[in-house]
């Protein structure tokens, strides 16, 4: 049976640069000033430097780099950043092919590989009048090399409340093989969904728009379950009538599918 990803003999270094990035939204509902200050603060609290470095350390590891440095820092009155310098290594096997087996499930966070770097930026926000509290997480991780990003998409998106993901993936530059060839890309890919776990996939709806022959692949996702209680921040539905419940409701969808399709809902 011939190999569906035979190994490339190159001429020196892998220069293909593989860059995943995606946006995190998790959608709440603070219906008094007082929850509002509780919902950030429970970000904050949650995402500080410290969780961050945590989470950024096994990205790491789960990719196949070390940490060489570490540099954190909280900000007054939200948010953080980390930064690490951390250095390639050589990846375990996961299998007959890598990208068969997905990677492991589960403020401003920012690492640079040798060669590489990964970014993470957090985005509290609360409207005052809606009622509705966003989070949001940007995160980028750009490597060169054997090492891919992908290996750490699962992980990521199962560390933060995940009710809307979009991931945008994409290989950049060329490497170059013994006899001179020229290579675009080193792995096949028709999608980003290939390489999330099947539970991921289960729990969200999703649609790609890709451009195969730039090596471009973008995929939106939308949590499937909708449990109301879960996006109550600081009370819970006894608290509300029916009336008022439905017209909750009725927001958060409103906001997760704007968010989801990327514009003004009417």
């Amino acid at each position: 049976m011939k190999d569906p990803n035979p190994k490339i003999n190159l001429h020196g270094f892998n220069n293909l640069t593989k860059s995943l990035s995606f946006n995190i939204f998790d959608i709440s509902y603070a219906k008094t000033e007082q929850h509002r200050r509780e919902y950030i603060e429970y970000i904050d609290e949650l995402y500080n430097a410290e969780r961050l470095t945590e989470i950024l350390e096994n990205v790491t590891q789960i990719i196949g780099a070390n940490v060489l440095n570490v540099a954190r820092q909280d900000y007054d009155p939200q948010g953080a950043s980390v930064t690490m310098l951390i250095a390639e290594h050589e990846v375990p096997p996961a299998g007959d092919n890598w990208e068969e087996a997905p990677g492991p499930l589960p403020d401003s966070l920012v690492a640079h590989l040798d060669k590489s770097h990964v970014t993470v930026h957090t985005y509290p926000e609360s409207h005052p009048d809606s009622g509705i509290s966003t989070f949001r997480v940007d995160v980028d991780v750009s490597t060169c090399g054997v090492i891919s990003p992908l290996r750490a998409l699962n992980y990521l998106i199962h560390s933060f409340d995940s009710d809307i993901v979009t991931i945008d993936y994409r290989v950049r530059g060329m490497t170059r093989d013994v006899d001179g060839k020229k290579h675009f890309i080193d792995h096949d890919i028709n999608s980003i969904q290939n390489f999330l776990s099947d539970d991921t996939r289960n729990a969200y709806q999703m649609i790609d728009v890709n451009v195969y022959q730039e090596n471009i692949f973008h995929t939106k996702m939308l949590l499937k379950d909708f449990e109301l209680d879960n996006y109550l921040f600081g009370s819970g539905s006894n608290e509300f009538d029916g009336r008022e419940l439905e017209d909750i409701e009725e927001r958060l969808r409103k906001e997760m599918l704007e968010l989801f399709y990327s514009r003004n809902l009417e």
